[in-house]
């Protein structure tokens, strides 16, 4: 006899939510919540509490995560690329590969992640993200011939993102990749929560025209019947091809084989600054959101209560989930709003914001509002707090 779903029915300032939970292996509360997307193409938003970016989390929750993600990956060809869609789940498509780097030691795999910035000369795959704010995606192809090689040899893809809706931004990265590499064999698609509902997962592979595979703790299916949906108050991309905005290719853009660390004694040097009982928000900017994960992790480690979070282009109406955002000068200089939800000034007795580009003026107002230090990543294995 089929269980019932959970049943869940919302009243947004945007329109009205239901969604049917067919399948959780957490309980919902745990993992998501609710919220009002200020997008006249979705009111909608499933915001997850277990990525570190609108909600804080513990380190330990989001390797949980990465872990039960990195397990629903089957057996595939090799070599196996990871590519995790910007911005949301940048960190989660890392931790992800890493995770199963881990549990397959020595096979070949490859993790890259989608931005909105343009990284030296490099050339650019791009695709659309339909239903977004920002909707222009881009792949760089990798300058270093063996990643390159991995990828244009690829014969599976793992897609990470937070959620599944639609499977539109999947499909249509598969086709971008599959133009450059027809010899990809299989896709699998890893999502804490899919809503695109049981018979719409079915017809993957015949919608992809290969096999497709899904993995997600979370299942089930939503309708959204819009109201008023609210218009974000300014763009939320302003894309120039020729503009430096100081993204890295060392954290993913180009790609990576192995797992990123922190440097040495970072930890250990921040961890001694902290007292018994006080709290640690690592926060993380952007596209740039593995880094602060692994110094919480490491800080964690130590005994330090600390959280991960990062500051995001997403518009979200204060309601639901939301309880309290910031709004801010972007500090890749393109000249978008940046947020930072469910985090006031005062709220934590220690703030380390970790960030890829120069310490611009943006950054610096951040951390004064918050009270923070700022932590450069120059590179890999140089940090360096800015004065």
């Amino acid at each position: 006899m089929l269980q019932a779903p959970e049943r869940h029915r919302l009243s947004l300032p945007t329109g009205e939510l239901e969604l049917d939970i067919h399948d959780s292996a957490f309980a919902l509360d745990d993992v998501m919540g609710f919220a009002a997307r200020a997008n006249a193409k979705r009111g909608f938003l499933f915001l997850s509490k277990v990525l570190g970016k609108h909600w804080p989390v513990t380190p330990g929750m989001m390797r949980k995560v990465h872990v039960s993600l990195a397990d629903t990956v089957p057996e595939l060809p090799g070599p196996v690329v990871f590519i995790a869609m910007a911005e949301t789940a940048i960190g989660l498509g890392q931790g992800v590969f890493e995770a199963w780097l881990a549990a397959h030691p020595g096979r070949a795999g490859l993790f890259l992640h989608t931005s909105r910035y343009r990284v030296g000369a490099a050339p650019i795959i791009e695709f659309e993200e339909a239903h977004s704010h920002a909707p222009r995606q881009f792949l760089h192809m990798p300058p270093d011939a063996h990643t390159r090689d991995l990828l244009l040899n690829a014969k599976a893809l793992v897609l990470v993102d937070d959620e599944a809706s639609t499977g539109n931004t999947f499909l249509n990265l598969t086709d971008a990749c599959r133009k450059l590499n027809p010899g990809i064999a299989h896709v699998h698609l890893a999502t804490i929560t899919n809503f695109m509902g049981a018979s719409a997962t079915a017809a993957l592979s015949e919608r992809f025209g290969l096999p497709v595979t899904m993995g997600a703790p979370v299942s089930g299916e939503y309708r959204f019947t819009p109201g008023q949906l609210a218009s974000a108050s300014a763009p939320a991309q302003l894309f120039d091809a020729s503009a430096d905005r100081g993204a890295s290719g060392e954290f993913g853009r180009y790609g990576r084989h192995r797992a990123l660390t922190v440097p040495t004694g970072l930890a250990e040097r921040l961890a001694g600054d902290v007292k018994p009982g006080e709290r640690v928000l690592v926060l993380g900017t952007g596209e740039f959101m593995h880094p602060s994960y692994l110094l919480g992790a490491a800080l964690e480690q130590l005994g330090v209560n600390a959280v991960v979070q990062s500051t995001t282009r997403s518009p979200i109406l204060t309601w639901g989930a939301v309880t309290a955002a910031l709004t801010f000068p972007d500090n890749y200089g393109e000249g978008v709003a940046n947020f930072l939800y469910n985090v006031t000034p005062g709220q934590y007795e220690h703030v380390f914001i970790c960030h890829e580009t120069a310490p611009k003026q943006a950054l610096l107002d951040l951390a004064d509002t918050l009270k923070a230090r700022l932590f450069h990543f120059k590179t890999e294995t140089h940090v360096e707090e800015v004065s």
